[in-house]
């Protein structure tokens, strides 16, 4: 396992289990005061919720739609060791189960260059994450400070005054041969992909900025937008491709780390987004998936994805989303580590 920066991952990011009330109620053990949290019902057909302290308490945004941001009793309040869930159903429904991850970013002074200026900002230099609210001014080539201290190898963004589909960018699209030129869009229950200067201006990120087309899902003049930033960390996290093996012994993809939190989407079809974690399953092979674009409740389809010390090992063929029967098709991953350490701050047993 390589050195990392990171002393103890869940002062950074983690996953979180918790059940609905349909009270307000304070969800703690998640290790920080997140400033980003998504959260979904395991339990039934409910929109993913996003909520995060640059943009406020209680404004939603949805992963699974294109729809502008709104107003709900979601998360009140980012709290010391975790958020209060209000009375919003799709995030503290009674009789429901929920996961959350959660981001540390904090830092929310100091940021200069750019074009365009975020109107607030909080960032993080040892985990190298980032949110950003900004207002477009519909020119290509407008960049945008991160203050990261490193250079950014996934971008989510989403018009929040707007309806209009999340954009995502990552460094292994096109297998890194000219990356940025490349991007997801992704709305309700379904995601397309292309290649168009319109979004990063095909222009790849640098240790200090990253860039915009004019497109409107990132850049249209006068609309307001936010934008979540990761630089890869050793150890931590990292963001990369895989290919299909075509036969049900799936292939490895090493990651150094043991993932906590997995996307895995289908870089060649417009197949869902699986997501995977520790904490639902509890052990391997790690059956329950979520489908990041979708309502749908928690499938338990069995023995797809094993969580293990240094990456991941897929376990099912002929699965579009994640190891397609066909061999050769890309698949791009966004993976976050597995703790390293205790509550007492002592390292983990490799396991």
């Amino acid at each position: 396992m390589p050195y990392t920066t990171v002393d103890k991952f869940s002062s950074f990011f983690n996953t979180h289990l918790h059940s609905g009330t349909g009270s307000s109620q304070s969800i703690t053990g998640i290790g920080h005061q997140p400033d980003l949290v998504w959260v979904k019902s395991r339990t039934d057909t409910r929109k993913h919720n996003m909520y995060d302290s640059v943009r406020g308490v209680q404004k939603r945004i949805v992963t699974n739609s294109n729809v502008v941001e709104d107003t709900v009793p979601g998360v009140t309040a980012f709290d010391s060791d975790g958020f209060t869930a209000g009375t919003e159903t799709d995030v503290n429904g009674g009789s429901r189960n929920f996961v959350s991850y959660n981001w540390k970013a904090g830092t929310t002074s100091g940021l200069s260059g750019g074009t365009i200026t975020p109107s607030s900002y909080s960032i993080n230099t040892t985990s190298k994450f980032g949110i950003y609210k900004y207002t477009g001014n519909g020119t290509s080539g407008a960049t945008i400070a991160h203050g990261l201290g490193g250079t950014p190898a996934c971008i989510w963004v989403k018009a929040l005054s707007r309806v209009d589909d999340w954009v995502v960018g990552h460094h292994q699209f096109n297998s890194g041969n000219n990356a940025w030129n490349y991007h997801w869009k992704i709305r309700a229950s379904s995601r397309s992909q292309g290649a168009s200067t319109a979004y990063w201006n095909d222009t790849a990120p640098t240790s200090s900025v990253f860039s915009l087309g004019n497109d409107t899902g990132v850049n249209n003049n006068g609309d307001t937008y936010v934008a979540y930033v990761w630089c890869e960390v050793p150890g931590f996290s990292a963001f990369r491709e895989y290919r299909s093996s075509g036969y049900s012994d799936g292939p490895f993809l090493q990651l150094d780390f043991r993932p906590q939190f997995i996307l895995i989407g289908n870089r060649d079809t417009d197949d869902e987004i699986e997501m995977y974690d520790l904490d639902r399953a509890g052990y391997n092979p790690a059956n329950y998936h979520l489908n990041q674009n979708l309502t749908t409740a928690e499938d338990t389809n069995t023995g797809r994805v094993d969580l293990v010390s240094n990456g991941l090992k897929l376990r099912v063929t002929n699965s579009g989303p994640i190891n397609s029967g066909s061999a050769g098709q890309k698949y791009i991953i966004f993976a976050w580590g597995q703790s390293q350490v205790g509550s007492n701050n002592i390292p983990c047993t490799a396991r």
